[in-house]
């Protein structure tokens, strides 16, 4: 019986945390697919098969409580506090090092995009920018810490307590009872002239629109004299969320274009084993630290000394090259390869992997110890 409840529990929390619902996140995808160049449509077809971009929509939160992916949890929101400039929204954005869904985002771009990366990097690549640029348009991914987002203001809708997170991901989408087919039918109605001018606002302006909203629903909520709500409160916003997964799906679209513009990027001497330990030495390109910059999206060796190590909840960052915030090759240490930081420090290394740019910086990331070779040992 414990056991049944535990498992129901789990089940409870995982739908509490899909963000705009499946059905929202669905219709994103299902927008997505109709603005798709015909390189785009081939690639993602080459990748997934039949499989369509609303099927993998919601799959980074359907695995983000696996022990493999708890890692990934802070890639779908970002916490900033009110009353910001759009000037000290950005610098602040663009500064955090702690990773968010701007950051995830912009690496799962570089991943898919890579001629180094394999086959499985780049599918797993797709299905997160899929979801992650839905993430991004929900007003309560970019929101407060202190609540979670809204996770804690609770609410009165039609006479069931809610809280403000989940009225933006789902209440106000179930209200309108459609299926993400219908809602898609219903929202992509964009003008040719809408359509590149969303496409070619910056990624940051897409969330500070989101900002935006947020901020505009934490005024309304904290003047509330009564925490119920009905009709009207939908009525007054159910234009915002159709806004927001609209611009979500064509933009989409748009990103998927550009990293597809001259169709699926692969090597066939690099793609089947990058960033795998069993990588032959032979596939890697030698490269020198400081010319780490110089090769993003390239699968290289490079030998360094480390200059100090930082190890984090999820990760171990290891500067190669120089000490921090000098360093010219960040290796990103994870899942089996995170507890090797410690051991690193002072010494002289040899990596192996695939150059990502992470806030305009290169780095590597390393998942398999096998990637790392200490030559004194």
């Amino acid at each position: 019986m414990r056991k049944h409840i535990r498992s129901l529990s789990a089940l409870v929390l995982s739908a509490a945390l899909l963000s705009w619902g499946g059905t929202g996140h669905r219709t994103v995808g299902k927008i997505a697919a109709a603005h798709l160049t015909p390189q785009a449509k081939a690639a993602v077809h080459d990748l997934i098969g039949d499989t369509t971009l609303a099927d993998i929509s919601t799959w980074p939160d359907e695995v983000r409580s696996q022990p493999a992916y708890r890692h990934t949890a802070p890639w779908h929101y970002i916490n900033l506090a009110l009353g910001l400039s759009y000037a000290d929204f950005e610098a602040k954005v663009k500064g955090m090092t702690q990773e968010n869904v701007y950051s995830a985002l912009q690496q799962q771009e570089q991943i898919l995009g890579s001629t180094a990366s394999t086959r499985l990097q780049k599918v797993e690549a797709l299905k997160y920018i899929v979801h992650f640029v839905g993430d991004l348009h929900q007003p309560m991914h970019v929101s407060r810490e202190e609540d979670k987002g809204g996770n804690t203001i609770q609410l009165n809708y039609e006479g069931n307590g809610t809280n403000l997170h989940a009225l933006w991901d789902s209440k106000l989408i179930d209200h309108q009872g459609l299926t993400f087919e219908q809602m898609a039918a219903a929202y992509d109605h964009a003008t040719p002239a809408e359509i590149k001018q969303w496409q070619s606002d910056p990624l940051i302006r897409w969330i500070w629109e989101s900002y935006q909203a947020s901020s505009k629903l934490y005024e309304e909520v904290d003047a509330m004299k009564s925490r119920a709500i009905d009709d009207n409160y939908y009525q007054a916003h159910i234009a915002i969320v159709q806004d927001r997964i609209e611009k979500a799906g064509v933009r989409l679209a748009g990103v998927l274009n550009e990293v597809f513009r001259n169709g699926l990027a692969t090597s066939a001497a690099v793609a089947p084993v990058a960033n795998s330990g069993d990588a032959p030495d032979h596939a890697a390109t030698p490269i020198a630290v400081q010319d780490a910059a110089q090769h993003y999206n390239e699968y290289v060796k490079c030998c360094a000394k480390v200059y100090g190590v930082k190890e984090l909840e999820n990760l171990t960052l290891v500067n190669l090259g120089a000490a921090y915030p000098d360093q010219p090759l960040t290796v990103v240490l994870r899942d089996a390869a995170k507890s090797l930081g410690p051991s690193l420090d002072g010494k002289t290394i040899c990596v192996t992997g695939t150059v990502v740019k992470y806030k305009e910086k290169p780095e590597i990331v390393v998942t398999d110890q096998k990637m790392i070779v200490v030559p004194d040992r």
